[in-house]
């Protein structure tokens, strides 16, 4: 898949002038953004920026106060996580929220609940399983006793299962050890290259620009930059608030 097809691929997600309030307090203040077919779209920002928010009102587990959220050209406003999983639309949730009680392999079957074509399921499993060969030794372990590293692989290759045409990631970074950090973002770029459209939320800066194709940047519920990934990654702006330079 070239870059130039990338770019020109049609408008999949297309949050629009969205805003959100907890309380009296406007988390979200007016936010736009757009995924097209076969991107990687990073929204970076700190702590308390907003992101968390913007990717909850996308999938309907907070309100919109105002604005409209398209996905594949329609709104999604009254639609539930359910509806939208059905359609294509999954999301990796911050805290990674796998079946602590079930086993790896059970975890991943819950991810092809939407499915019923078991021989393409058993077949997904097993990508899931090349993908992540640590999984796969543990297949018939309890989930909730991996270590957070292992169980952001198993969210990621749940939300797989869905065979999503657009996957949302939140933080999947967020307290792991360095090195899982790496498993991570390679993970994130091979299933980008397989073709998958994402749109990853996260705080750490200068991985998340450097997978994307295109970026924004959220600074207390507002959109201050966007920009092709590496274009944002070298902008001394950029560089001066999240990369500590």
């Amino acid at each position: 898949m070239s870059s130039n097809h990338k770019k020109s691929g049609q408008v999949l997600l297309s949050i629009e002038n969205v805003k959100v309030a907890y309380g009296g307090i406007q988390a979200v203040k007016g936010v736009s953004l757009e995924v097209r077919e076969g991107e990687l779209v990073s929204l970076i920002g700190a702590n308390g920026a907003g992101k968390t928010t913007t990717l909850k009102a996308v999938t309907g587990l907070q309100p919109i106060g105002d604005g409209d959220v398209k996905y594949l050209g329609k709104s999604l406003k009254g639609q539930g996580a359910w509806d939208l999983a059905k359609q294509g639309l999954v999301m990796i949730p911050e805290g990674r929220g796998t079946f602590t009680r079930m086993t790896i392999t059970e975890n991943l079957q819950m991810g092809a609940y939407i499915r019923d074509d078991k021989a393409g399921i058993l077949e997904d499993i097993d990508k899931v399983f090349s993908i992540f060969p640590r999984l796969k030794e543990r297949r018939d372990q309890l989930a909730g006793t991996m270590s957070g590293g292992e169980q952001q692989m198993l969210a990621m290759g749940r939300a797989l299962m869905a065979k999503p045409k657009v996957l949302l990631l939140d933080e999947p970074s967020m307290g792991l050890s360095p090195i899982m950090v790496d498993k991570i973002f390679e993970v994130v770029n091979d299933i980008h290259k397989q073709g998958v459209t994402m749109l990853l939320v996260e705080q750490n800066a200068s991985r998340a620009l450097a997978v994307a194709d295109r970026g924004y940047v959220m600074e207390s519920g507002l959109i201050t930059m966007t920009g092709a990934g590496r274009q944002l990654l070298e902008d001394p702006k950029v560089r001066a608030a999240y990369l500590g330079e």
